[in-house]
């Protein structure tokens, strides 16, 4: 492949950056290098109006009021101001938390943080299709519950949660409602007010935005919403999160939360088309091939498909020099363990040890997904044609039978 480029589908890792972000980014790295907090001279006043600007964008891309974007430094730092600034605000109220099982790490870990700190969580379990059951998530609520963390799309499965339906619950019952909008913010609409969430984390770089910048919507009316800030030190951010502004990152997610929004439709159409083939082709050519979660219910860019008794991180090896896909999600992929949503979802260690994540993007092209279902055709006959286990299944012999030894 000397003579081709790269193929890049880990879109959900992180997407590249728009040329237009970057260069709408550009002149606050130099020309304009004031600290948006100096607001004595006009340096800091040009950096302040340029932030101001970009929380308009976002704001507008979310449908909600500028005052009530927070910036931090990416999603898992919003996660961790929502989470833990809510339970602390609250506590005098109830020490219940609510989540699913696959959430991001960034939403469990602090999850498994505040039960340390004296926080009961329930973890709620997922349908095979990888959405929450709503009866048992109302059935969860007691009157210590504070809040129901539920993230609007899956980072390796691409699945779409009830939003408006899980909204409605927690309104009946007086509780509020964060969302890791991660993976959805920029690809499909977001509007967290019409769907009753009142906190919602997200992410530059997973927009076409820079790395290192990330925000946290924050309801301020009905129910005006208040989290303890978790970083001290100059009471920025609305007193919720203290830190000199990333300026020229600010700039770039604002940049791209505009073009997200002017493009959003018409990328959409484009991408999932390509996925739809991508998909296509594979579960045609390959038997025994599964498509994981709700494929009614998920982000147009994302397919997670299993290619049975081919092991995933094998199958990646065949073509990792040439394609970037992912066996799971970025923040676990060093971990040998088979993917915890998948395994969620009722996957049995081998179908999701086989699973690849493919996510395309703005810049994916046919003839990309062309080539990248050739290699993944020749690589998955590659490794069943070494594979023992794939010879006894085509002579029809019973795997699950076979009582394997130990020694």
């Amino acid at each position: 492949m000397s003579n081709r480029k790269l193929i890049y589908l880990d879109n959900n890792s992180t997407t590249p950056c728009d040329p237009r972000v970057v260069e709408a980014m550009l002149p606050y790295f130099y020309e304009h290098p004031g600290n948006a907090a100096s607001r004595n001279h006009p340096f800091g006043w040009e950096a302040e109006d340029a932030v101001d600007l970009a929380r308009q964008r976002i704001a507008a891309l979310l449908n909600v009021d500028p005052k009530e974007i927070i910036f931090t430094s990416g999603a898992t730092e919003s996660d961790n101001l929502a989470l833990k600034g809510v339970f602390e605000m609250y506590k005098s109220k109830g020490n219940h938390i609510i989540t699913a099982t696959t959430e991001h790490k960034a939403v469990l870990d602090s999850c498994k943080k505040i039960e340390s700190m004296g926080g009961e969580v329930t973890y709620l379990e997922v349908q095979p299709d990888g959405r929450i059951d709503l009866e048992k998530l109302e059935a969860a609520i007691k009157p210590s519950t504070i809040l129901v963390s539920i993230m609007w799309a899956n980072n390796e499965t691409g699945v779409i949660q009830d939003m408006k339906a899980i909204g409605d619950i927690c309104a009946k019952h007086g509780v509020l409602f964060m969302s890791d909008a991660t993976q959805a913010v920029g690809k499909i609409p977001v509007h967290p007010k019409e769907v009753g969430v009142h906190l919602l984390a997200f992410t530059g770089h997973k927009m076409y935005g820079p790395k290192g910048v990330g925000a946290l919507f924050v309801n301020r009316k009905n129910p005006r919403v208040k989290v303890t800030a978790q970083m001290d030190g100059g009471g920025h951010e609305r007193g919720m999160r203290s830190g000199t502004l990333n300026v020229p990152g600010i700039v770039g997610m604002g940049k791209a939360a505009e073009i997200a929004m002017n493009e959003m439709e018409s990328d959409t159409q484009r991408i999932s088309k390509l996925r739809d083939k991508l998909e296509r082709e594979l579960t045609t050519r390959l038997e025994e091939s599964y498509i994981n979660g709700d494929v009614a219910h998920r982000m147009p860019h994302v397919t997670n498909i299993s290619f049975k008794h081919v092991e995933g991180e094998g199958l990646m090896m065949t073509f990792n020099q040439e394609i970037g896909v992912s066996s799971g999600s970025a923040c676990t992929s060093a971990s040998l363990e088979p993917s915890y949503v998948l395994v969620a979802l009722g996957l049995g260690d081998d179908l999701a040890h086989s699973s690849i994540r493919f996510s395309l993007g703005r810049f994916t092209t046919e003839e990309e997904i062309d080539y990248a279902i050739d290699a993944l055709v020749k690589g998955v006959n590659h490794m069943r044609d070494l594979s023992p286990i794939w010879e006894m299944y085509k002579e029809g012999i019973d795997l699950s039978k076979i009582v394997w030894s130990e020694h």
